[in-house]
């Protein structure tokens, strides 16, 4: 079936010409950048380059950036190694403070810590419109502050695209003492991100959302941040993240990053534009479908559009979708072959009836008016046949969302 529409950008997205040029480039070529000979020092050489290139495009020092191999390793050495070193310097900080509508890279390893390192994790609440409540941190923090560990908010969320206040996260946790990471891996290319202007410890990102490779990531941390490795080995990137350099994608990763941050201001209008147009036609199209996250689009990022469809089932829609040659994404986790609602959207307060009708739509850089007609012509036949077969009420409709061990949650 030829794909006429791909959709699901925030999934990923396609290499850059670029990116994927200098990753042939670098294929081409022998060297360890471990080793002390001509060819180690040449790949040395491009992974030092590359690490500037990096740094200049995100408002970070050079060593600061630590290269990891994707997103979740990044999200997995922030959450367990910060919280290893400040309970090594405290005990009495166990706590971990994650917004509930964090990414499963951030809350899992959180849930792990629960379960194996005596962890307390506290899940912060968010508003209907998945941003977080400020007013909770601050209760928070000023009930436990000195008992936490670490607090870890996303940029923007990969599911609703709700823009994250982390200027505002950042000066609660600090007024206490407490890190901040924030998984910043959906908002690199699509609205400013600045390290050191954030005032974030750590942040996450990642090659293959913004038309890099997929393998690889960095994990941003100030120097003075204390990190107990999660990887262990031959003491690679300050001794927190062993493992052999993959310089050709480390190489393509930061062609990808510095494109996509300069030229962010043009991609993200013209972006916004095709998800206006977007939003517009499906509400056209489908009248009672329901726009979740922000209201004002200013305040989410401007390449999504999520949606919830009344009476429908989203993983039967997106095989419908799918079949026409249009394809998006859930946004729900699958476990054990079993479709479960967001954890995002019941974190928003949707009853899980709503909360199992969702679409999101992802636009990304290669996306053209003619992806959004696409959809907005396949649509109205995939929501009809939906309904008609009255999925939303099959068996396993009522389903409980829950899988998560709650060990340790706070």
């Amino acid at each position: 079936m030829r794909v006429s529409a791909y959709l699901d950008h925030a999934a990923t997205t396609p290499v850059l010409p670029e990116a994927a040029a200098v990753l042939v480039e670098h294929l081409s070529r022998t060297g360890n950048p471990s080793s002390l000979h001509t060819s180690g020092r040449a790949a040395r050489r491009a992974v030092e380059e590359a690490r500037e290139t990096l740094a200049g495009a995100l408002g970070a020092r050079p060593s600061e950036v630590l290269l990891t191999g994707g997103g979740t390793e990044a999200d997995n050495l922030a959450v367990k190694g910060l919280f290893w070193a400040r309970t090594a310097e405290d005990p009495a900080r166990r706590r971990v403070l994650v917004s509930a509508v964090e990414h499963h890279a951030v809350l899992d390893p959180a849930f792990w810590l629960a379960e194996h390192a005596g962890a307390e994790i506290v899940l912060l609440p968010v508003d209907g419109e998945g941003r977080l409540r400020l007013d909770a941190l601050r209760d928070e923090l000023a009930a436990h502050g000195a008992e936490t560990a670490l607090v870890s908010v996303m940029w923007a969320n990969n599911e609703v695209g709700t823009l994250q206040p982390v200027a505002e996260v950042v000066a609660l946790a600090h007024a206490h003492g407490v890190p901040v990471h924030a998984d910043a891996v959906q908002a690199v290319g699509q609205v400013p991100v600045d390290f050191a202007a954030s005032g974030l410890d750590a942040m996450t990102i990642s090659g293959h959302k913004v038309g890099g490779p997929v393998g690889v990531g960095a994990l941003l941390a100030r120097r003075e941040l204390g990190l107990v490795p999660v990887l262990h080995g031959g003491g690679q990137e300050r001794g927190v993240r062993s493992g052999s350099l993959d310089v050709p994608a480390i190489a393509a990763f930061a062609v990808a990053v510095d494109a996509a941050v300069c030229g962010r201001e043009a991609t993200a209008g013209r972006l916004a534009g095709l998800r206006d147009a977007l939003v517009a036609g499906v509400r056209g199209a489908v009248p009672d479908a329901v726009l979740r996250g922000p209201a004002d689009p200013t305040d989410r990022l401007p390449a999504n559009a999520h949606f919830t469809f009344p009476g429908c089932e989203g993983d039967s829609l997106l095989y419908l979708l799918d079949s026409a040659g249009v394809e998006c994404s859930t946004g729900s986790a699958c476990q054990a072959g079993v479709p479960q609602p967001s954890h995002v959207l019941l974190a928003m307060g949707l009853d899980e009836a709503d909360a199992r009708g969702a679409l999101r739509f992802s636009l990304g850089w290669p996306s053209t008016r003619d992806d959004v007609d696409a959809l907005l012509a396949a649509l109205p036949g995939a929501v009809d046949r939906a309904r008609a077969a009255g999925l939303a009420g099959g068996p396993g409709a009522g389903r409980s969302a829950g899988a998560r061990s709650t060990a340790g949650v706070a």
